[in-house]
């Protein structure tokens, strides 16, 4: 019994640690949301650094480019939805072949362009994967199937093993794709099924398109509501750029530098005359097409 009850008293230290650093947030005058104090860090996962400079291979993601082009929505309101709901027998059967294929690659044998590409499809195909696994859903915070005590969601669980290692979507997005590639834009890139993330990308990423799309994505998404907007002179940004403060250069000044980058003229302007972030807003519901 007590070997059960202390980790969970240790888990309960932990929370409170962090809601005790929450308080001293607020209290110091900064606007912090306490899932920013919760959201995993960049951790380099070493094995994953293993690449080939010289390597000409590529991966086919063909048949992920099809399924996005057969059941990806885009809406007139700049949002891309997924048809869960509509995905046939034999098309679920494609993803999943897909999936094991990309499980089967020895992706430290190729070049750093194609490897960023071959996470983040895996990271996509894998998260529209595990919601149809329990669609219908109103949010994929609702599939709590990770490990530990205080965890929820999908994104802690094993999915998918590669070259002998079981990974979860937190140690594909977490531990190789933010701590390798560091920029910024991988945010852009890889999509949990919610309305308030930026889009699935309408095309597998590939070693060639990579740059184009992360850059195109973010563009989208920071000239898009959910992610910036500024109202009776308030800025509010998508609590992505809290979550994940320190790969936008780790406060409120770097973040709003970063999005005058991609921001459109109108935009900038406004940033221009910011003087800080007055407020985060993310909407969880699932990014499911009618």
């Amino acid at each position: 019994m007590i070997s059960v009850v202390l980790p969970a008293l240790n888990k309960v230290g932990r929370v409170v640690r962090l809601l005790v650093a929450a308080g001293l947030v607020l209290a110091l005058g900064g606007f912090t949301p306490l899932e920013s104090l919760l959201a995993p860090k960049s951790e380099p996962w070493p094995r994953w650094t293993a690449h080939d400079p010289a390597s000409t291979a590529t991966i086919a993601h063909d048949a992920w480019d099809d399924l996005l082009k057969k059941y990806l929505r885009p809406a007139s309101d700049g949002i891309n939805r997924f048809a869960y709901g509509r995905m046939n027998g034999p098309d679920r059967k494609t993803l999943d072949v897909y999936i094991a294929e990309l499980s089967d690659v020895a992706i430290g044998r190729y070049r750093r362009p194609a490897q960023r590409a071959y996470w983040i499809n895996l990271y996509n195909a894998l998260t529209v994967r595990v919601v149809l696994d329990h669609y219908p859903v109103a949010t994929i915070r609702d599939i709590d199937i990770s490990p530990g005590f205080f965890s929820s969601g999908p994104w802690g669980r094993k999915l998918v093993t590669v070259e002998g290692e079981a990974l979860s979507l937190n140690d594909i997005e977490h531990r190789i794709l933010r701590p390798i590639w560091r920029g910024p834009r991988i945010h852009y890139g890889v999509n949990c099924a919610a309305l308030g993330c930026p889009n699935l990308a309408a095309k597998a990423f590939t070693a060639a398109n990579t740059e184009a799309m992360l850059d195109a994505a973010a563009r989208a998404y920071v000239n898009h509501r959910r992610g910036v907007h500024v109202e009776n002179g308030l800025l509010t940004v998508s609590k992505i750029y809290a979550w994940y403060a320190e790969d936008f250069g780790g406060d409120a000044g770097s973040v709003i530098a970063h999005l005058r980058r991609y921001a459109a003229p109108a935009l900038a302007a406004d940033l221009e005359r910011a003087g800080g972030i007055d407020g985060y807003a993310y909407d969880w519901s699932l990014n499911g097409a009618r």
